[in-house]
């Protein structure tokens, strides 16, 4: 469980664990909204935040600073907002290269950093404490259309396809490939380039027939087109009130941040 192409779902008997999907995933999804839309200088709501998440991650016998760590992985993916260091009028801070960068723009790329880190740490919570075929059954149950639970199903499953195909083509190589001790492997950058193409390629097709395959497997075991989902169980009243306790939570710091820390 090491790469994030592997199921991250570890087995517990915490209270989260035992919480029903559904309550879950609707706690997760008000959670990220929250998140989403506090405003960018609230700052006092941030670390607020945060400790609910950790609360939450304790209540799932998750370590929280684990799961900050691991929520670091959208911090490279922030640096798309850049550009609003620059481009957002306000007081001038430092200049790099000729650009200037405004105090509104440090602080509007920085509460995206945070929200951001925030958001996948409520994710990876849920994908922890809940096995993907529960949020599957959970989405269905909420209504979701049915083949919208299917496409989202299936990417998941064909990544680990996928995988092995890319685990197989890189076995080959290497299978192939000679080495002496006092001469460097391989040719020229575009010898490699044209070998990473032939990759590629020949990884499409591959993906392609293995597609096919598992259709035709899928087709020859009854399947119709629709994803079978088990009768939702009825919701216990004390599971509700569990829910809305962290949402309850944060619509107190949502209203402090617009009230008192939005200036």
């Amino acid at each position: 469980m090491n790469t994030y192409l592997n199921e991250r779902f570890e087995a517990g008997d915490s209270l989260l664990h035992r919480t029903d999907a559904r309550l879950k995933l609707i706690v997760a999804l008000a959670l990220i909204f929250g998140i989403v839309l506090t405003p960018p200088a609230a700052w006092p709501a941030y670390p607020l935040l945060w400790a609910l998440v950790a609360s939450l991650a304790i209540l799932g016998n998750v370590s929280p600073w684990r799961l900050a760590r691991l929520g670091s992985v959208a911090l490279p993916f922030t640096l798309a907002a850049a550009t609003l260091l620059f481009t957002t009028p306000g007081r001038p801070l430092v200049a790099i290269f000729g650009l200037t960068v405004s105090d509104a723009g440090f602080a509007r790329f920085a509460a995206i950093m945070i929200k951001s880190w925030l958001a996948v740490q409520v994710t990876l919570l849920l994908s922890i404490t809940t096995h993907f075929t529960n949020i599957l059954w959970a989405l269905s149950s909420l209504h979701l259309p049915d083949t919208l639970v299917a496409i989202i199903g299936f990417m998941y499953r064909y990544l680990f396809t996928l995988k092995d195909e890319v685990d197989r083509l890189l076995r080959a190589r290497t299978a192939r490939s000679a080495r002496l001790d006092d001469h460097k492997a391989g040719g020229s950058l575009m010898w490699r380039a044209r070998v990473a193409g032939g990759m590629v390629g020949n990884l499409f097709l591959r993906s392609y027939q293995r597609s096919e395959r598992v259709h035709a497997a899928m087709l020859s075991r009854g399947y119709t087109g629709q994803m079978m989902v088990a009768h939702p169980p009825p919701i216990d009243m004390r599971a509700i009130a569990y829910a809305v306790a962290p949402i309850a939570a944060l619509v107190v710091i949502e209203l402090l941040a617009l009230l008192y820390w939005n200036r």
